[in-house]
């Protein structure tokens, strides 16, 4: 489901106004795409907060405009956590388009009880589906993961659209053997003199003599 959006079209543009803009709760966007011209507007911070925060790509904007659109890239602070800047574009229905997807973790692999620990190698992958069933995330059950066994992204459960565009053969998830870490046996470790400075000078001196 999209979330709505209220945004408002801005008329002044520039870093000066665009600072005041966020002072005042609201963050600066852009909406293009479709050959029309480009639409400066702006967002509640709010909002679009609340949009990234659930995963959603897909969004209503109204108000300004009445625009069913994507969150085609987020410009964010310097630490990352506040947004600062949002480029939309337009959409139709049936659209495709390229995004990146979180993958989560459910359930609790049998092969834990064999000693194994898993291994989640693959946060997120890349698909290309309807801009409709674009999927907040993707949920794979790790409910049959034995120790050795392994989950690909060409396992997936994925909206019937969607193409994969990461390599089909990456693991996502595993369980393997926990890493063991190798102690040096005493005594194996060859014990060396600690040169004395000066003494191979004094020696070479007396050979000479």
């Amino acid at each position: 489901m999209a979330e709505v959006l209220n945004v408002q079209v801005r008329e002044l543009r520039g870093k000066r106004n665009a600072r005041r803009l966020r002072q005042s709760g609201m963050v600066p966007a852009v909406l293009y795409g479709h050959g029309e011209e480009p639409v400066a507007l702006s967002v509640p911070a709010g909002e679009i907060d609340t949009a990234v925060r659930h995963g959603t790509r897909l969004v209503d904007l109204v108000g300004g405009v009445q625009q069913q659109a994507f969150v085609r890239d987020l410009q964010w602070d310097t630490w990352g956590s506040h947004v600062l800047h949002v480029d939309f574009t337009r959409i139709s229905a049936h659209e495709m388009v390229e995004v990146e997807v979180a993958i989560e973790l459910r359930g609790e692999a049998p092969g834990l009880r064999e000693g194994g620990v898993i291994d989640h190698a693959l946060h997120a992958i890349q698909i290309k589906c309807e801009v409709t069933a674009i999927p907040d995330k993707i949920e794979v059950n790790i409910n049959q993961l034995n120790l050795g066994d392994s989950i690909t992204t060409s396992q997936l459960s994925l909206p019937e659209s969607a193409e994969v565009l990461t390599d089909a053969d990456a693991i996502v998830v595993q369980c393997v053997e926990p890493a063991v870490e190798l102690e040096e046996d005493e005594g194996e470790a060859a014990e060396v003199e600690p040169e004395v400075i000066g003494r191979k000078k004094e020696e070479e001196e007396g050979d000479s003599e």
